[in-house]
């Protein structure tokens, strides 16, 4: 998932306004904690979480792995809605998103925990974290699209962490999104089961979807997921949804970077989802616990491009290096370089505002509405100030399941 940004001495700030909640919080807890419909009881008395395969199942006053969802009585509750590790404003391409609304900035959000145990975590602060101070900032949903849209934000995203373990705060920010007329982004591991898939993505309008490997053995042994479930993701975004879905896959040296790996995963994205959905290679960085692998060098993003072009992919990307060939759009119909990208700068820009080549007039498979934005790479910390009547949590420490 992208890095997050910090909320530094230069954020924007934006007061809050007393809003009245879109979902009731949970009697007799603090004014971040929701019930969720999520869970089922078991024969032995604990409560099994639904929302991923991990299933947690937890007695009373136990979180699940993720942390934020935990069994408070006789059901699992979300105890981060309406709080969030930071706030910012990044270009969408950065999600990374190229066929979205290119060029356009996006408020971009993540709260803590999450659902896998990546072992090369880039944002392990948070997604590992089992401390609720990581969470200093806060926002009801309706605050957070006046935000977004008052800034000049086409969206929000979710990010920086999974949107999967905060579904129901995912869920009523994207509403009050699209009610202000804003665009709603999930950036996720797509490790999730199909009744919470379902609920989640029928609020968003794009996702980006980290395949982090093709093989179980990876998943099983450095992500701790399984390959299978995110497979299956993808093929219901793409196949039974109008959520526009780009993939990105983090290449790491020695890890899952062969020639065979990748030849695998290319063919069996054009074989089961099809030849427009772009594809982004990603370099990594040494972080959270493994910082003896070196980084990614260009050379092998490079490579894992030409595999997937060999293998009929149109649309595929280089991203965390300085590559402007691996991050240009080309037309499939007469080569014409449509998006020149520098960075998360668009220094070309010739698709029609309908979504067609200037030049051939081919069709771009996206979503574009307009011309470019002019965002660039600019990255605007944004704090938000909360309502003074707010309570706080009683406690931070719950045994973790």
């Amino acid at each position: 998932m992208p890095k997050r940004n910090g909320n530094g001495a230069g954020a924007t700030v934006v007061s809050m306004a007393t809003l009245t909640p879109r979902r009731p919080r949970t009697e007799g807890a603090d004014d971040f904690t929701v019930g969720t419909g999520f869970h089922r009881a078991l024969d032995d008395g604990r409560i099994e979480c639904t929302v991923c395969p991990r299933a947690c199942r937890l007695r009373e006053g136990q979180r699940g792995l993720c942390f934020v969802r935990a069994r408070q009585g006789d059901q699992i509750v979300l105890t981060s809605y309406g709080r969030s590790s930071g706030f910012c404003i990044d270009p969408v391409e950065k999600k990374p998103l190229n066929h979205f609304l290119p060029g356009t900035p996006v408020l971009s959000f993540g709260t803590a925990g999450c659902n896998l145990a990546c072992r090369f975590c880039q944002n392990w602060d948070i997604s590992k974290s089992r401390e609720t101070h990581t969470l200093t900032s806060e926002a009801e949903p309706e605050t957070l699209a006046t935000t977004a849209k008052r800034l000049g934000c086409r969206s929000i995203a979710f990010t920086y962490n999974d949107p999967t373990v905060f579904l129901e705060y995912a869920a009523d920010c994207a509403d009050a999104a699209r009610e202000a007329g804003l665009k709603a982004v999930a950036v996720s591991a797509g490790y999730i089961r199909p009744e919470a898939r379902r609920e989640l993505y029928a609020h968003m309008d794009a996702a980006n979807i980290d395949l982090k490997a093709f093989t179980e053995e990876f998943y099983r042994k450095i992500a701790f997921a399984s390959l299978r479930t995110v497979l299956d993701t993808l093929e219901y975004l793409v196949h039974e949804t109008g959520v526009w879905t780009e993939i990105t896959t983090l290449l790491i040296p020695g890890h899952n970077d062969s020639d065979a790996e990748i030849a695998a995963e290319c063919e069996w994205i054009h074989d089961h989802l099809g030849p427009d959905v772009p594809l982004h290679f990603t370099a990594f960085h040494p972080d959270f616990k493994m910082r003896d692998v070196p980084p990614t060098p260009v050379a092998t993003l490079r490579r894992a491009r030409r595999i997937a072009r060999d293998a009929g992919l149109h649309y595929v990307y280089t991203g965390n290096v300085h590559d402007p060939e691996g991050q240009t759009t080309t037309c499939t119909g007469c080569g014409e370089a449509l998006i020149v990208r520098n960075w998360y700068r668009i220094d070309r820009y010739a698709v029609s505002d309908s979504g067609q080549c200037g030049r051939c007039g081919a069709a771009v498979p996206g979503v574009f509405d307009g011309p470019a934005g002019d965002w660039g790479p600019k990255r605007q910390p944004i704090r938000i100030a909360p309502p003074s009547t707010r309570r706080a949590p009683a406690h931070d420490h719950i045994p973790a399941h």
